[in-house]
């Protein structure tokens, strides 16, 4: 009877199964009608949808689906799709928005929806009222909150995430390195964590902006922000304690791109860096917290606010990111790993260990990026080595320039908690690969 029915449809259920489908049919169409019928209003003027037609509605698409026949379930549709349009035009009310009737075609998808996955359409319908119930908030955020250059930020981010990254090809260009959709992958990770951390420094004040716009910026370059802050620190606009303070805060960036580069890169290196470098991070955060909340209060203007040249927004800027300092930075990881890579084809295990250490004076990710794409599916001891050597010499070419920059008042704030969280890392990698 019902071999002609196309495959998109399940097959009749049992009794059993058919309770339970129009059951939660019956709880998603009145978890939304609740909702709008709070919103319905009363007398000529009130919606044309409430409690009773989304709770109707759901559970004509449920009794639908279970008929497995594709031209009913269309018709309801259909029905509720002409219903929904004839109310929209008969709407005389000030603010003749089209909510109401595609939540209602909605709520009879989610109907049919009970018919073949449960917990999709529970939860389809918990997003979908919680979407209608958060109306003046999502407003307010999206007119208010949002400022012009975030919104141009997120479309970009958007853009570069949903249509960019799955089209370009999936392959290396050269050996294991130069890989198109890691580099734009990177990317996306650069803006997105840039992004994150932006937004949370708006919601902050003071010295917490000091340590969350430090620990912005340490995603772009951990380096470059320790010379910056170390610099202000130089001109006495602000306290070497509090400085050291958002210096130590990149740090923890730097542990946890570790991660991000390494999931991009090679995930198997996962296993073996992610205890060592959340436990980096722990200690380099627990101790940048204790110096910033000791140092003696001071304003977040100037230093305290990301630097343009970390490509993060200023005070007087409302951008989330600098696009072309983020994709310099994924240039640059690219382009040491290619320069590691033929290092290593040329000398073998000792080129990779050398270009690596040299990679690492100017940039840890890059350098542990080509350590990643270099070792293959099976992380090993001599893998490891590069890694923990390339960990030691960052820390060192971190300290040299905290001592330049900032001098001595600076680096004696900075370097013990700087050198703990690294040697800790160091010793646990050391320790996983023995």
């Amino acid at each position: 009877m019902f071999d002609a029915v196309p495959s998109f449809l399940p097959p009749p259920a049992d009794l059993a199964g058919a309770v339970a489908a129009l059951a939660s049919a019956l709880g998603c169409g009145l978890l939304v009608g609740i909702e709008r019928e709070r919103r319905k209003g009363s007398g000529p003027g009130r919606a044309f949808a409430g409690l009773r037609t989304f709770a109707l509605s759901s559970v004509l698409g449920a009794v639908a689906a279970l008929t497995a026949l594709p031209g009913l379930v269309v018709t309801g549709a259909l029905l509720v799709a002409a219903l929904s349009l004839v109310a929209y035009w008969r709407d005389r009310s000030d603010d003749p928005g089209a909510t109401t009737e595609i939540a209602l075609l909605l709520t009879y998808l989610i109907g049919v929806l009970c018919v073949w996955s449960l917990p999709l359409a529970a939860g389809l319908a918990v997003g979908l009222t919680g979407v209608l119930a958060g109306r003046d908030a999502l407003h307010r955020f999206a007119s208010h909150w949002l400022r012009p250059g975030e919104v141009r930020d997120g479309i970009i981010l958007a853009a570069l995430v949903l249509m960019a990254l799955p089209l370009v090809p999936d392959r290396p260009l050269w050996g294991p390195v130069l890989n198109p959709y890691v580099i734009v992958q990177l990317l996306a990770l650069l803006l997105a964590v840039q992004s994150l951390a932006h937004l949370s420094r708006r919601l902050l004040q003071a010295r917490e902006a000091v340590a969350f716009s430090a620990l912005a910026s340490g995603f772009v370059s951990s380096t470059a922000t320790i010379a910056t802050l170390g610099l202000a620190v130089r001109e006495e606009r602000s306290g070497a304690r509090l400085m050291a303070g958002g210096g130590l805060m990149s740090c923890v960036s730097t542990q946890l791109q570790v991660l991000l580069v390494a999931a991009a890169v090679q995930p198997a290196w996962l296993a073996v860096l992610w205890l060592p470098t959340l436990s980096a991070a722990l200690l380099a955060a627990a101790w940048a917290w204790w110096l910033v909340q000791g140092a003696p209060p001071e304003s977040a203007e100037g230093v305290g606010s990301s630097p343009r040249i970390e490509g993060l927004p200023g005070r007087s800027d409302d951008r989330m990111f600098s696009l072309w300092g983020a994709a310099a930075v994924a240039g640059l990881l690219a382009g040491i790993q290619a320069l590691v890579h033929g290092l290593d084809l040329w000398l073998g295990q000792a080129g990779l260990i050398a270009g690596t250490l040299m990679a690492s004076l100017a940039d840890l990710h890059a350098a542990l990026a080509a350590v990643f794409a270099s070792s293959g599916a099976e992380p090993g001891l001599a893998s490891a080595i590069p890694v923990m050597g390339a960990l030691a010499v960052h820390a060192l070419s971190k300290s040299v320039t905290a001592g330049l920059v900032g001098r001595w008042r600076y680096l004696r704030w900075l370097a013990p908690g700087l050198w703990a969280h690294t040697a800790l890392g160091v010793a646990l990698i050391g320790w996983l690969m023995a």
